[in-house]
């Protein structure tokens, strides 16, 4: 079996159904992944960047941050 990728830009859910039928009378294997690709501009990629390469002692995870909410305010 050999592998491709295609990407389609479907409108709506009708759309992806109709692919689908077409798939499945062409008896083809297939799988569908919902990624919404994106270009990141010269000044996202590079604070993105900045980011990864700091230092982990300089922030707070999510999951710190959310136990202390919840804790702040009785939740």
């Amino acid at each position: 079996m050999q592998v491709i990728n295609i990407i389609a830009y479907t409108e709506d859910a009708s759309q992806i159904e109709a692919v689908k039928a077409i798939m499945k009378a062409l008896k083809i294997k297939f799988e569908i992944a919902n990624t919404k690709p994106f270009k990141l501009s010269s000044e996202q990629q590079e604070i993105l960047d900045s980011q990864i390469n700091s230092d982990k002692n300089l922030y707070t995870d999510a999951e710190s941050v959310y136990t202390d909410l919840k804790n702040k305010h009785e939740l």
